[in-house]
């Protein structure tokens, strides 16, 4: 590795993150991500509001704007239209779910990969436990839609909390991706260096929340501004959030994830997919539509069923009191 390669894994393994600058190409690599959601929205605006789900197409709005409102009318259940992965409890046949072949080719990009692989080793699997975060200015929303992270702010938590303990000893990587810029204003993430020496931390559930409570909060937070092309690489024990949007722009950023083959993801009722292996090329999937249609089994499998726990933590534990 050069000496570059040796300073930023060194950042790693003393502060839990490392943000490498201008791994992507913004115009190639991440303006087609959003051209494709700008064009979704505008679908569904259209047949929601032929259906009366919605007052108005609101297509004289920028897109911002526009989903901000549409949210706020539908509070909060467009966006999961939107979302590449189904949420933790109430999974139905009708779920929605969308797995675009742009968002495919984010996830097995190889210079993203190129990356990845100084951190976990050649042979890497596309962790399930991933999403896309689409904030409109949060002056634009609705009450209740302000507690969904997905749209709105994060509360402070790690990556290891949100998975089940199985996937304790799993390598896994956090990839965080601005397909935006991110700014302080927008919404960056907040990282405290360090923290992932600390080891697992209470979070607590609460309606609407589920968070690290602040008095356990390592100090030293720093927010982590960041181009469009720039990729964070955190440590699954990182303590981080999100700051609110309080601009006139929308913010939009995937949240991934990835481990080495065999390893537990933490999520297994989800599916992942091998997205490059040195030793067997043959295994890696290489396409878009099958991707997908794994997410839809999943979803028709567990649609029939009781639906499992994701939390390690419970509602009542009398530490978050």
């Amino acid at each position: 590795m050069t000496e570059t390669a040796n300073g930023f894994m060194r950042q790693f393994e003393e502060q839990g993150y490392v943000v490498l600058e201008g791994i992507l190409d913004p115009e190639l690599d991440l303006q087609p991500i959003l051209d494709h959601y700008e064009r979704l929205v505008d679908s569904l605006s259209r047949r929601l509001a032929d259906e009366g789900v919605l007052s108005s197409t609101y297509e004289d709005l920028s897109f911002g704007p526009r989903l901000a409102a549409v949210v706020s009318e539908t509070g909060g259940s467009f966006f999961q239209r939107m979302e590449i992965s189904l949420p933790q409890s109430g999974i139905y046949p009708d779920t929605p779910i969308h797995h675009p072949p742009e968002v495919f080719r984010l996830l097995r990009n190889p210079r993203l990969l190129d990356a990845v692989e100084r951190f976990i080793g050649p042979e890497i699997y596309s962790n399930p436990v991933q999403h896309i975060r689409i904030k409109p200015p949060q002056r634009l929303l609705s009450e209740d839609v302000l507690l969904n992270a997905l749209v709105a702010r994060t509360f402070w938590h790690q990556d290891q909390g949100v998975v089940i303990p199985d996937a304790d000893s799993t390598k896994m990587l956090t990839v965080w991706v601005p397909v935006t810029d991110a700014t302080r204003e927008n919404g960056c993430l907040m990282v405290v260096p360090g923290s992932h020496k600390r080891g697992l931390t209470l979070h607590c559930i609460t309606p609407g929340k589920f968070q690290i409570p602040d008095r356990l909060v390592a100090p030293g937070a720093r927010p982590l501004p960041m181009k469009a092309g720039d990729v964070l690489f955190m440590h699954k024990l990182t303590m981080h959030s999100s700051l609110a949007n309080r601009s006139d722009q929308l913010r939009c950023s995937f949240d991934l994830r990835y481990n080495p083959i065999g390893e537990h993801t933490g999520r297994p009722w989800f599916p992942g997919f091998v997205a490059r292996s040195r030793s067997n090329p043959e295994s890696e999937l290489r396409d878009p539509e099958i991707w997908a249609e794994s997410w839809r089994q999943a979803r028709d499998h567990l649609a029939q069923v009781e639906n499992p726990s994701f939390q390690r933590w419970v509602e009542d534990d009398p530490r978050c009191a």
